[in-house]
């Protein structure tokens, strides 16, 4: 619960740091208001930390320029169009934007600039009440004439006027409302909720990297649940990403199998513990958190309800594959999250053969081969698409991916098992067979592979002795 108190005191600290209390010194010179602004104000009053300076001013983006210029070390003017002038001061980057009145379109994301007069004014135009707070430096005033404070005590997400206006103004504030109900905990109003399911078609105007921007940032959050919760109940998702809530699958009354849905954010949930667990120095895994999103996207287009009461899903793991490619690519994401996600969900059903029967060290050495440098996110996703309650089951996959992981780990100490290569590469081939580059050496090149991968280490002598008589077998 917030402590109105100990807000007020790291409020009182935070206009004294040394970023700030240098800012505000040069802008009072100048006799120009200065304010921090937004989720520096929000944080400091919840206790967390911020990392991000934003300040308002009523001063022009040519003269915010020439008052940073002498207490800063860089200064950039890529958002002087919006009104924003950047500089890093004392080491840390700060961003200062000219009190803003923007008007929208309803056609396009962009907002028409206007400068506005008044801090009271530029607050009333952003996002929501707990981010519409601002805090008047040197003087340490405390602005807010939205009800943030309140909103903060009472947990309370919604926006400063009608959130019809506000969504209709600029709808990725509706995909903001889902990213601050996982960042902050906060439970987003019945009024604004409502206008997000009434005005979703509008997020078409969106650009899709704005999007994408979004939902990394929501999936990046200690707990994405919520936030993708709110989306689907409110169709929003379907905007961008359908695949989601299509996870819905009707429950025929003569067919039963687990819900695709509540399994799959399980899934993304246990995902982001293991995580944490194996890696608790590393920043968020957005791509991992994806994979487990979507990785069983392809199940409500290969669903079939067979005699006798079963339901069978074969191959949506390629399918799954397939689809989410597709719409991470709409959606332009870069190309390595593309392949890594695609390649996760693909291979994601492979362990549970292990836990059938014991590999032999060919299988598992091509399971190595295959996930290549996604195998430490192939190893928590697969644990994580455990979510049976059924505890001897359980346990029992669980021993079995311990037991494939020592495998691997033993391999890796005997051969070298990460550089997963014939022990002739292109040239000893080339040599050994006396022919030239072309289809003929890459296929040399595979059987040496699958030789490495079928009896381990062979050494060069042995794997050359064995390419000729390959070589002589084909004539």
């Amino acid at each position: 619960m917030l402590n109105m108190a100990e807000g007020v005191a790291r409020l009182g600290e935070l206009a004294a740091s040394p970023v700030v209390a240098t800012l505000a010194r040069a802008f009072a010179d100048a006799g120009r208001e200065l304010a921090i602004v937004g989720g520096p104000v929000r944080d400091a009053l919840l206790g967390r930390t911020t990392n991000d300076l934003d300040f308002t001013t009523d001063a022009m983006p040519d003269e915010i320029l020439r008052i940073v210029k002498p207490v800063s070390s860089t200064q950039w003017d890529i958002g002087r169009d919006f009104g924003t002038i950047g500089a890093k001061v004392r080491g840390e980057q700060v961003e200062i934007t000219t009190f803003r009145a923007d008007s929208y379109d309803g056609l396009t994301r962009k907002p028409t600039v206007e400068f506005g007069d008044s801090l009271e004014g530029d607050l009333a135009r952003r996002d929501f009440t707990v981010n519409a707070m601002a805090l008047r430096v040197p003087a340490g005033q405390l602005v807010d004439p939205t009800g943030g404070v309140e909103d903060l005590v009472a947990g309370v997400l919604r926006t400063p006027g009608d959130p019809r206006v506000s969504f209709g103004d600029d709808p990725l504030r509706m995909l903001r409302a889902a990213r601050f109900r996982s960042q902050l905990g906060f439970e987003v109003d019945a009024g604004t909720v409502a206008a997000m399911a009434e005005l979703r078609e509008t997020l078409r105007i969106v650009s899709p990297e704005r999007i994408q921007g979004e939902l990394v940032r929501l999936l990046a959050t200690g707990d994405p649940v919520p936030g993708i919760r709110l989306l689907v109940d409110t169709g929003l998702i379907e905007e961008f990403l359908p695949e989601v809530s299509a996870l819905r699958l009707e429950i025929d009354e003569h067919h039963h199998h687990k819900d695709v849905y509540e399994h799959s954010l399980t899934v993304l949930e246990q995902a982001i513990a293991h995580e944490g667990q194996r890696f608790p120095d590393a920043g968020p895994d957005v791509p991992l958190r994806l994979a487990a999103l979507l990785h069983d996207i392809g199940k409500p287009r290969t669903r079939k309800l067979e005699p006798g009461g079963g339901v069978s899903f074969h191959h949506h793991d390629a399918v799954g594959a397939r689809m989410a490619r597709k719409r991470l690519q709409a959606l332009r994401f870069d190309s390595e999250t593309i392949d890594a996600v695609a390649q996760l969900i693909d291979q994601h059903l492979r362990f549970f053969g292990y836990a059938e029967g014991a590999w032999t060290d060919s299988a598992v050495r091509r399971y190595v081969r295959d996930a290549g440098e996604q195998l430490d996110r192939l190893h928590i996703l697969t644990r994580a698409d455990v979510t049976t309650r059924n505890r001897r089951k359980a346990a029992r996959l669980a021993a079995a991916y311990d037991d494939i992981e020592a495998r691997i780990a033993e391999l890796r100490e005997q051969e070298q098992l990460d550089a997963m290569r014939p022990e002739l590469d292109g040239n000893r081939i080339q040599e050994v067979l006396g022919i030239r580059p072309g289809r003929e050496v890459g296929e040399a090149y595979r059987f040496l592979l699958d030789l490495r991968l079928d009896e381990g280490v062979l050494g060069p002598d042995e794997a050359e002795r064995r390419l000729r008589a390959w070589w002589a077998a084909r004539g």
